[in-house]
C-alpha cells in the first residue's frame, strides 16, 4: 500500500501555485459544468489569494505531489481551512485524510480551538470528507456567493 506524505511549503512556490491551480481548475469546471478557462482561474486566484494563509502544505502520494491544504486565522482562536484538494486520480486513498490531519496540528499549534470551512453542494465527496472526521454543519458565517454549507470542528 502506497502511503502519503505531508510537507509544509510556501503556498506561493511553484508546487503550491501549481496544485492551486489544478484545484481551482477541477471546482470551476464543475460548478459552470464545462472546462474552465486559464482566465477564470486567474479570477478566482484574484478574488481569494493565498497569501494570507497562516500555514500550507502539500500531499504527496509515492512521492508524486497530488494535493494541498491551507489555513487562515480568522480570530486568535478560529482557523479557516482552505484549498483542500486531492487530485481527482489520487482520491480514496487518505490523501484527504492526511491532510486535515496537518492542518488540524497546525492550527492547534497556533492556539486554534475551532477550525471552519465553507463548500458548496456539488462537491460530494468533500463534505462526506468532513463528515467523517468530525465536522458538523453550522450557520452560515460568511456570504461567499459559491458557499452552499458550512462546517465547524473543536480542536
Amino acid at each position: 500500500m502506497t502511503t502519503w506524505t505531508v510537507q509544509p511549503a510556501p503556498p506561493d512556490g511553484p508546487v503550491a501555485r501549481r496544485l492551486v491551480r489544478t484545484y481551482l481548475t477541477d471546482i470551476i469546471g464543475r460548478y459552470h459544468g464545462r472546462p474552465a478557462t486559464p482566465a477564470e482561474v486567474d479570477q478566482a486566484i484574484a478574488d481569494d489569494p493565498t497569501d494570507d494563509l497562516r500555514a500550507f502544505f502539500v500531499g504527496a502520494l509515492a512521492g508524486v505531489p497530488a494535493g494541498c491544504a491551507g489555513f487562515r486565522l480568522v480570530t486568535s482562536e478560529t482557523a479557516e481551512l482552505k484549498r483542500l484538494f486531492v487530485h481527482s486520480d489520487a482520491r480514496g486513498t487518505g490523501g484527504g485524510a492526511a491532510l486535515l490531519a496537518a492542518v488540524e496540528e497546525a492550527a492547534v499549534s497556533v492556539g486554534a480551538s475551532a477550525i471552519r470551512l465553507d463548500t458548496r453542494a456539488d462537491l460530494v465527496e468533500a463534505r462526506a470528507l468532513y463528515a467523517r472526521h468530525g465536522y458538523r454543519e453550522v450557520p452560515p458565517f460568511n456570504s461567499d456567493r459559491y458557499a452552499d454549507h458550512w462546517f465547524e470542528k473543536r480542536l
